[in-house]
């Protein structure tokens, strides 16, 4: 089985590839949405995150209190760091588990969508990689037309790998600095000369 990394910092379009390979018959494996997962109500990760944090951090309804922990962890990079570590442990346990169940399944290509490429969990699970990058001021205009402020948005792109970081470590570099039919092209050329060449067809 062939797995596929997407990675990019946010505002990048990472989301936006993942979907093209989704919307052409791929499973994706989202980070972000098994991420929501193992912080909801009665999560993997809740249990872990109350124990280094404390009650305050986790709702009533055992849920983590989002409000809570966003406003404390992007105000100190270590917390961050801390929280990202026990999110993230959960998470690739999460993907671990369903790559060994669709290698059983005989599925010929997985994607991994991962924010944050992290080596044990995402690094080497991947067979290749490719980075979504985009010039920053795009990046800070597009989260700003998602709703968050200035100051927000600025203050999470300051926390996360650098275009150049995350070309370095991937195979492929899709920048995203154009439009939609621009991405879509260059998305289409690298499912022509990776995976085609490698006999999925999609």
């Amino acid at each position: 089985m062939f797995v596929l990394g997407i990675t990019g910092s946010i505002g990048s379009g990472k989301s936006t590839v993942s979907s093209i390979l989704r919307e052409r018959g791929l499973l994706v494996l989202d980070a972000d949405e098994i991420s929501r997962s193992v912080t909801a109500q009665n999560g993997e990760a809740i249990d872990e995150i109350e124990e280094v944090f404390g009650s305050k951090a986790i709702r009533a309804d055992r849920s983590l209190n989002r409000k809570y922990m966003s406003d404390l962890v992007f105000a100190d990079n270590k917390l961050l760091d801390v929280l990202s570590s026990i999110v993230h442990k959960h998470v690739f346990i999460v993907m671990h588990k369903t790559l060994e169940e669709e290698v059983k399944k005989k599925t010929k290509c997985v994607v991994l969508d991962v924010p944050i490429p992290v080596n044990k969990g995402f690094v080497d699970h991947c067979d290749q990689i490719w980075a979504v990058t985009c010039d920053d001021v795009i990046r800070l205009r597009r989260l700003i037309d998602r709703g968050m402020t200035k100051e927000d948005a600025l203050r999470r792109i300051a926390v996360q790998m650098t275009n150049d970081e995350y070309a370095g470590l991937a195979d492929f570099e899709i920048d995203n600095s154009g439009s939609m039919d621009d991405l879509t092209s260059k998305v289409e050329e690298l499912i022509k000369s990776q995976l085609y060449e490698r006999g999925i067809r999609i």
